[in-house]
């Protein structure tokens, strides 16, 4: 896949967005979280993801996969060359991260929404 593809790719998921952070690093939200950083200026470029932890494991092992610097403690992944993976095995881990991700965006979002819709309710009186 090339960097054209894999935005499309993970631009086509609901509620996604992207934005450019840490000077050349093209970072996919869902719901203000990160779950794939692709690095625009590393040659051969190279993409950030969340895994499960058997599949970070079972990545992790491969040549040209690594645990990302400062994340791989919370299981995400870095590919070193966007050839190390075939097409399908990366838009599988790139869905995988996706769908992590949402799931733990979705509630805070939720009660976000519903503290800025209820009224308050209780009185404040000053106490002299």
């Amino acid at each position: 896949m090339d960097l054209d593809a894999i935005r499309a790719f993970c631009l086509s998921f609901p509620r996604a967005t992207e934005n450019l952070r840490w000077g050349e690093e093209l970072c996919f939200k869902v719901g203000g979280k990160l779950f794939a950083v692709v690095g625009l200026g590393s040659v051969p470029q190279r993409i950030t993801f969340k895994c499960s932890p058997e599949t970070f494991a079972e990545l992790t092992e491969r040549e040209g996969i690594a645990p990302a610097a400062y994340a791989g403690r919370y299981k995400w992944a870095t590919l070193e060359d966007l050839d190390v993976l075939s097409d399908a095995k990366l838009r599988e881990a790139i869905s995988n991260s996706y769908r992590m991700v949402a799931a733990k965006a979705k509630p805070a979002n939720r009660r976000a929404k519903s503290r800025k819709q209820r009224p308050r309710t209780a009185k404040w009186t000053p106490v002299i």
